[in-house]
């Protein structure tokens, strides 16, 4: 197969290595392109930091893991919280869309608890049929083929389940995965264990064992997903990630579920 290139589109830095950064190390070892995008700056994640002080946080951590994954890395110049479903934000996303133009898009579904991530999803799904219409967004020459749009798994039932169409298994690359996740270290050391409260890892004396309890606590969210779909990985799997076809994309081919899936 010819490389693909795959696009993430998450709301904040450290959502496209939650959503797919087994994925994304799998086809980067395929040779296959990858592409973050993030739609906001991540500005908003702390209960200490001011705001331009943290987003220049977020974009060196950002930054580690482009590096650790090999991919690309851009973030979008919206502040967090204020990502919406408008004319502008749709503009600057289908720039960055049609200058990738990416073989597959993976976003958030939006069914989700945040709303960045509910108005990511629909930024997506209002780009998907624009990418080829000439007269919009003339600046940005249109794409002549529709990506495959993908949504990554989560746990929300309203007002559909989640429908898993490509499950993967991704232990080879769990460890890089988990480092990833953890480069952001504003989120998983800090604010997400007073947002949401960790105590156990708040009140962790030392960062290696902040590290050992964080790393604990996430390899287990991927165990959680190999766990509900054993009749669609390889026997023995561990951790894997799973993708619903979005009806607005391309149609999900055989070929394109083979080669995600076969390591």
């Amino acid at each position: 197969m010819n490389p693909l290139h795959f696009m993430v589109v998450g709301a904040h830095p450290d959502d496209p290595e939650n959503m797919c950064g087994g994925l994304a190390l799998l086809m980067r070892k395929k040779g296959h392109k990858v592409t973050f995008v993030t739609g906001t700056d991540g500005s908003a994640g702390h209960h200490l930091m001011d705001r331009a002080s943290l987003a220049a946080r977020r974009a060196k951590e950002a930054e580690k893991v482009s590096q650790l994954y090999d991919v690309e890395y851009h973030i979008l110049p919206i502040p967090d919280g204020e990502l919406t479903a408008s004319l502008e934000h749709r503009a600057m996303l289908m720039k960055v869309i049609r200058e990738g133009n990416p073989d597959v898009i993976i976003t958030h579904r939006v069914c989700d608890y945040h709303p960045d991530h509910r108005a990511c999803g629909q930024l997506v799904m209002d780009c998907c049929y624009l990418m080829g219409v000439p007269l919009y967004l003339p600046e940005v020459p249109c794409m002549r083929k529709t990506p495959v749009v993908l949504s990554s798994w989560d746990s929300f039932t309203n007002p559909t389940p989640f429908r898993a169409d490509v499950c993967l298994r991704v232990d080879e690359v769990m460890d890089t995965k988990i480092d990833g996740v953890l480069a952001h270290e504003s989120q998983y050391y800090e604010w997400l264990p007073w947002c949401d409260h960790w105590p156990e890892i708040e009140a962790a004396p030392t960062f290696e064992e902040k590290t050992r309890l964080l790393k604990k606590q996430e390899f287990e969210r991927f165990a959680v997903i190999a766990r509900m779909y054993p009749d669609r990985l390889p026997e023995g799997t561990g951790y894997a990630e799973a993708f619903e076809c979005t009806e607005y994309g391309a149609p999900l081919t055989d070929d394109l579920v083979a080669e995600m899936t076969k390591n």
